[in-house]
């Protein structure tokens, strides 16, 4: 089983926070600090959202474990760019499959909570993003942080994703994942473009409590 777990967007050079402060604005919607990614050299902040998805806002610190991380690469760059969507990423409950796949290992991934918790997962597929920024990222979050998942973070959530617009191919996309039976993304709309230079997420839209509201 595989499905949409969450959207990533990176932050624009004037930072984080404000950043954030301009997505809530906009979609009307709650945030709560994330935290540090202490083996990514990143940290967040995150929008909870229905069927336990959530949307993060992200930036890179300047610390070692961004240049060493594809991930902090990631964000890196895509900042450096001006900011904006990075990727999607898919939950799964098992990476092995993918790891035997793609032919590369699992990196761990954690966060840590000012009450002493940790949140941990496991993920798979960044350098595939970076590559090819249609296609998503996988994690698979250990066993028994579900109550930690970042979806929890607000009792009632009030928006959903409800649409992304990819550019890029739903056959590549299916190749990358392994061609599962029910696509991760079938509970929301989607529209494939016809990528014109770079592929990757052009927009996100969101039912929120204004309306359906597009990043």
């Amino acid at each position: 089983m595989m499905r949409l777990d969450h959207v990533s967007y990176a932050c624009g050079p004037d930072g984080l926070t404000a950043t954030a402060e301009r997505v809530a604005e906009k979609l009307g919607l709650e945030s709560v600090k994330g935290g540090v990614h202490p083996r990514f050299g990143t940290r967040n902040v995150i929008f909870p959202l229905q069927h336990n998805q959530y949307l993060e806002v992200v930036e890179v610190l300047d610390h070692p474990s961004s240049i060493k991380a594809p991930f902090g690469q990631a964000v890196r760059a895509r900042s450096e760019a001006g900011g904006g969507w990075m990727g999607w990423v898919v939950a799964v409950e098992d990476l092995s499959g993918f790891e035997d796949r793609l032919g590369r290992t699992r990196v761990p991934g954690n966060r840590k909570f000012p009450d002493g918790q940790e949140l941990t997962w496991q993920q798979i597929g960044i350098k595939g993003l970076i590559a090819d920024p249609q296609v998503p990222y996988m994690i698979q979050w250990d066993e028994g942080t579900a109550p930690l998942h970042p979806s929890q973070a607000l009792e009632n959530p009030a928006g959903q994703i409800a649409q992304i617009s990819i550019a890029g191919s739903p056959e590549r996309v299916a190749e990358w994942l392994g061609e599962p039976e029910q696509h991760p993304l079938h509970d929301v709309t989607v529209d494939w473009l016809a990528p014109n230079g770079t592929p990757g997420i052009m927009s996100v839209s969101f039912m929120t409590p204004h309306g359906l509201v597009t990043l």
